[in-house]
């Protein structure tokens, strides 16, 4: 279960960089914010995943 949530924060990581190099390409501040806040969110969830870890071992 662990290693599926590790997976999904990555995804999101590079979801939310692509979605930030696309916004900030074609000028679209929105966009570029959105992925920001969604590389964040993967960010969050890998070190929260990594907390985790520490404390299981």
């Amino acid at each position: 279960m662990a290693g599926s949530k590790k997976a999904k924060g990555k995804m999101e990581q590079a979801k939310g960089k692509t979605k930030e190099a696309m916004g900030r390409a074609v000028g679209n501040e929105r966009m570029e914010a959105e992925g920001r806040m969604e590389g964040a969110r993967g960010d969050a969830r890998q070190a929260k995943e990594k907390t985790k870890d520490v404390f299981k071992h």
